[in-house]
């Protein structure tokens, strides 16, 4: 009989896109994570990988959160015999308290509501959004000083390890 080696299968990322430059520009206070109702056409794409959320955020219309500016580029294949619009507004579902907590976080001054990544969970497309209050310029700056210092850190590290 042969022995079968054991191979570790790498679990594969459930993140679909993340906003990289919201975790530059604001500083998170909150995080929520709301459902998103989507197209079939828009669901095929995201298992494509073809979404940014560069731009995007998050606006209280009516008791209700609605994600703008996350764009979902449209397969051809998918959607031939529909005009689709890849910026169009998604709703986000959400809990009653949750957009409760989140209308009154958004209505004082300086803070906003930024969806910082999409991700699967299960079969079902997630949105993670965030309560955040903008950075200033000084900030930014020692949080670049800070992820420099991190990588100067884990070069020495490194280093030492080597020799």
């Amino acid at each position: 009989m042969r022995a079968m080696s054991k191979k570790k299968s790498k679990k594969p990322s459930n993140v679909i896109a993340q906003n990289k430059r919201a975790s530059f520009d604001y500083q998170f206070l909150d995080t929520f994570e709301a459902g998103v109702a989507l197209f079939g056409w828009e669901v095929k794409s995201l298992r494509m990988g073809k979404a940014d959320l560069a731009d995007s955020y998050v606006i209280m219309k009516n008791g209700e959160a609605w994600l703008l500016g996350a764009h979902i580029i449209p397969l051809d294949t998918a959607s031939t015999h529909y005009v689709p619009d890849p910026q169009r507004t998604r709703k986000l579902l959400l809990h009653k308290k949750e957009l409760g907590t989140i209308l009154t976080a958004i209505t004082q001054k300086g803070q906003t509501c930024v969806c910082t990544q999409l991700y699967w969970k299960g079969h079902l497309v997630k949105a993670r959004i965030a309560l955040a209050h903008g950075k200033k310029a000084h900030d930014k700056r020692d949080t670049e000083k800070e992820r420099d210092w991190n990588r100067q850190k884990q070069r020495v590290i490194r280093d030492n390890v080597k020799q």
